[in-house]
């Protein structure tokens, strides 16, 4: 049996020969094999243009490579966010093990604001559970965090192909852990995480605040600790700021070796857009490099995704690589810094994120005291963070203005009666739904 790795290289070097290497490179860079069966190859990519191109105009060359290659009458499925969360819902998703190979530590590159971050990854990589465990990495979205997780997770994998790897998101976790206490599964569950060599958790800032995540968590962490097993985290901010973090993991999460990874710095920004660039195939002067680097200033993710949309755009319309049609082509991908204003989208999916909830059902008319709580959360958050009416509040969860006005005032209610509780569990969420921004 082919690891999915293994089988997704060779279409991609199948697809190659006959789309060319900067292009398969351009459209494919950051799609990840979700699982692949007898049945379907699902990847996932979180770019709405990308997923289009790859079903409209690949699909055909990629299941002409699995036919051709492996004999597999698979079928190609392309994911985003929403559908591959509603995926996963359903217990469909089996924990793959295969790391993009791309996400390594020679084409890291490092500056001021991550090198610390990086010789700790690259330290971990060599002698796994004897320095520095646990790794917390921390930092606003977009600044290579899960590339140094990922690359952790290479290096290891290169020097040790049996290491048991085990790499999860903060809120997946939670989702398992109920998938497993409905299906009576969690001696299963428990093994799964337990018995690793190397554990990565993404994202562990979605934990806090659910208490039996927390205890199994906590117990999990113990056992790999005391038996030298190496952890890694990643998270948006440091353990002391999770308001709703237990205390006991809080000082856990502290033993090692906390390493922040802030945005990189103009010079930093210059070399990710000509090294991106290069591996694409481009030729950017300086001026034009210039320009976006002034201009994007806070994330890797949008610099690189910056390179690509110009690829696109001199691939789909023959574009010269000019300051005027570059400016032109990427001007909406620059946003006025503080401007930003979350959706009501984004609000509801970081609540129910933090509670756990499904949101078709937190959308509906259940009304027990989890689902009722969350709500009033979202309802709140939507009025204090949007320039949303009453009306149009109520439209999200098919209410009236009287109804959504209720729920707001049962929270601030509560808020003027001093609960702590209540109170850090707004600041929490309201730090997710920032670091989407």
């Amino acid at each position: 049996m082919y690891s999915s790795a293994y089988v997704w290289a060779k279409v991609l070097s199948h697809m190659e020969d006959r789309l060319g290497t900067v292009t398969v490179s351009a459209w494919f860079d950051d799609a990840e094999v979700v699982e692949l069966n007898e049945e379907h190859l699902i990847l996932y990519s979180s770019s709405d243009f990308r997923r289009d191109f790859i079903r409209g105009r690949c699909a055909e060359y990629i299941q002409d490579a699995l036919k051709e290659i492996f004999n597999s009458d698979a079928k190609l499925l392309v994911f985003g966010d929403e559908e591959l969360a509603s995926y996963r819902s359903k217990g469909k998703l089996t924990t793959s093990m295969d790391f993009n190979p791309q996400f390594n530590f020679e084409n890291f590159v490092v500056g001021p604001s991550n090198r610390f971050a990086h010789g700790a990854a690259i330290a971990v990589s060599k002698t796994p559970g004897q320095v520095y465990n646990p790794l917390f990495i921390y930092g606003p979205p977009g600044v290579g965090k899960t590339h140094l997780l990922y690359a952790i997770a290479n290096g290891i994998r290169k020097k040790n192909p049996d290491a048991n790897i085990v790499y999860i998101k903060g809120d997946e976790f939670t989702n398992e852990l109920i998938l497993a206490i409905q299906n009576g599964k969690n001696i299963e569950f428990r093994n799964k995480y337990r018995e690793a060599d190397l554990f990565l958790i993404d994202d562990i800032q979605f934990i806090a605040g659910k208490e039996s995540t927390q205890e199994e968590f906590f117990h999990t962490f113990n056992k790999l600790y005391e038996e030298h097993k190496q952890i890694v985290m990643t998270s948006d901010r440091k353990p002391s700021d999770m308001l709703t973090l237990e205390d006991r993991l809080k000082t856990r999460f502290e033993w090692g070796l906390l390493a922040d990874v802030q945005p990189p710095d103009y010079e930093t920004r210059m070399a990710i857009i000509k090294n991106k660039a290069i591996s694409l195939g481009l030729e950017l002067d300086d001026e034009v490099c210039h320009y976006i680097a002034v201009n994007v200033t806070n994330n890797v993710r949008q610099l690189e995704g910056t390179v690509k949309k110009i690829l696109a755009y001199r691939e789909l319309n023959n574009m010269p690589l000019d300051l005027p049609h570059i400016s032109r082509a990427i001007n909406d991908m620059f946003k006025a810094e503080g401007n930003a204003v979350p959706t009501p989208n984004l609000i509801i999916s970081q609540v129910c994120k933090f509670y756990s909830v499904d949101e078709s059902v937190l959308r509906g008319s259940q009304k027990s005291k989890g689902i009722a709580e969350a709500r009033q959360m979202c309802m709140y958050l939507i009025r204090k963070l949007t320039n949303l009416s009453l009306p149009d509040i109520g439209k999200e969860f098919g209410k009236d203005h009287s109804t959504v006005l209720y729920n707001i005032r049962k929270v601030e209610t509560q808020l003027k009666k001093g609960d702590t509780n209540l109170q850090n569990n707004i600041r929490d969420i309201t730090a997710n739904i920032n670091s989407c921004l």
